[in-house]
C-alpha cells in the first residue's frame, strides 16, 4: 500500500503543478488541455486502486477467477501497480502455476526492486522450476533488503547446495540455523552442506539435532549412516540404516547396510545386505559393485578355489560398469581379477 500512496502522490503533485500553468494562461483553452491527462490518471488511478480491493475481497470469497480479472483491471488501469502483479502471481503459485507466477513477481521485483516479499517470491518460483542460478540472485536481492529473513538465507543455501557451491552455501545455512535453532530442516541442510564439505563430524551433529527436532525420515537417516561410515563409526553406521530400513526399504538404504557390514568384516551379512538391494533394483551399480567384490572376496578366502564366486563377482562388477562406465576403480579391479 505504500507504492500506492506514493504513485497516488505524483499524481496530485502532477495536477496540482497543471493548474498553475493554466492559472498563468492568457486562454482558458491551454488551461484544459493540461488538466484533462491529470483528471484522467486520477481516475484510472482511483479504478486500479478500487479493483486491487475488489480482488483481495474475492479472494477472501474463495472466488480466484475472479480476483485474476480484477488484477489484470488494476493493471490495465496502472501497469506498475505492484500490489495487482504481486496478487496475480500469488494465485498462479497456489495453482501450481509457476511459469506464470514467476513472471509476475518478476515485474513486481522489476517495479519495486526494495521489496522484499516481490525478489523473494521471484527466487521461489525460479528455484522451483530448476532455475538456480536465476533463483540465487533473486534470493540475494530479497536478502539485501531482509537480511535476517529465515526463509530466505535457509533456500539461498539450499539453492547453492544444489549447484555444488557448496562454500557459498554454507553462510547461509549457519545463519537459517542461527535464527532458528529449533527448525529440523534447516539443521538438516546445514549437515548436508557440512558432508558436501567433507566436514563429517559436523554434519553428524547438526543430523543428530535434527533427528530430534523433526520426525525422522529415510533421507534424513541415510545422510546420517552416510556420514558416519565416512568417519569409520561402522556400528553406528549400521544402527542408523537399519532403523530407515524399517521406515522404508530401498536399494540405497540396503547397499550402505551392507557397507557398513563389509567394513565391519561380516561379509555374509554385506552379501545379504547386497542381495537385498538388489532385489529392489537389479540395476542398481552401487549394490552391484558391493556384492560384486563380496564375491570376489568369498573367491580370494578360498584359496582361489571357489571358481563359481569369482565369475559371480565379476558378472556383477561388468553389469555395473555398463550401467556407468565412469568408475575406474572398479575397471581396475575387472581388469585384475578378469584375465
Amino acid at each position: 500500500m505504500t507504492a500506492t500512496k506514493g504513485r497516488l502522490l505524483t499524481t496530485t503533485v502532477c495536477a496540482a503543478a497543471a493548474i498553475l500553468v493554466s492559472g498563468c494562461n492568457s486562454t482558458g483553452k491551454a488551461g484544459g488541455s493540461s488538466t484533462k491527462p491529470a483528471a484522467e490518471t486520477r481516475t484510472r488511478s482511483q479504478a486500479a486502486v478500487g479493483a486491487v480491493a475488489t480482488a483481495e475481497q474475492a479472494i477472501r470469497d474463495g472466488d480466484l477467477d475472479r480476483a485474476l480479472a480484477e488484477f489484470q483491471r488494476a493493471i490495465q488501469n496502472n501497469p506498475t501497480l505492484t500490489p495487482a502483479h504481486m496478487g496475480m502471481g500469488d494465485i498462479y503459485r497456489m495453482r501450481g502455476d509457476y511459469a506464470r507466477a514467476e513472471e509476475k513477481y518478476a515485474r513486481s521485483a522489476q517495479i519495486e526492486p526494495r521489496n522484499f516479499d516481490a525478489q523473494y517470491y521471484h527466487g521461489l518460483m525460479l528455484h522451483v522450476l530448476d532455475r538456480l542460478t536465476e533463483a540465487v540472485q533473486a534470493y540475494l536481492r530479497a536478502l539485501s533488503v531482509k537480511p535476517n529473513d529465515f526463509k530466505a538465507n535457509l533456500n539461498v543455501a539450499t539453492a547453492y547446495y544444489q549447484l555444488d557451491e557448496n562454500t557459498q552455501a554454507l553462510p547461509y545455512a549457519r545463519r537459517a540455523v542461527e535464527l532458528d535453532p529449533e527448525d529440523g530442516p534447516s539443521r538438516f541442510n546445514l549437515g548436508a552442506v557440512y558432508a558436501a564439505l567433507n566436514r563429517h563430524g559436523e554434519a553428524v551433529r547438526e543430523y543428530q539435532q535434527a533427528a530430534e527436532l523433526m520426525p525422522l525420515n529415510p533421507p534424513l537417516l541415510l545422510n546420517l549412516g552416510e556420514s558416519l561410515g565416512r568417519l569409520e563409526r561402522y556400528e553406528e553406521m549400521s544402527n542408523v540404516l537399519v532403523q530407515s530400513l524399517k521406515l522404508e526399504q530401498s536399494p540405497a538404504a540396503w547397499e550402505r547396510l551392507g557397507l557398513a557390514k563389509f567394513r565391519m568384516g561380516k561379509f555374509d551379512e554385506a552379501r545379504t545386505s547386497f542381495e537385498s538391494s538388489l532385489k529392489l533394483d537389479p540395476g542398481y551399480f552401487p549394490a552391484l559393485n558391493g556384492f560384486g567384490v563380496c564375491r570376489l572376496n568369498d573367491w580370494i578366502r578360498t584359496d582361489r578355489t571357489d571358481q563359481r564366486a569369482r565369475e559371480a563377482g565379476l558378472s556383477a562388477l561388468r553389469r555395473s560398469l555398463q550401467a556407468n562406465r565412469d568408475q575406474p576403480a572398479i575397471l581396475e579391479i575387472v581388469s585384475r581379477y578378469g584375465r
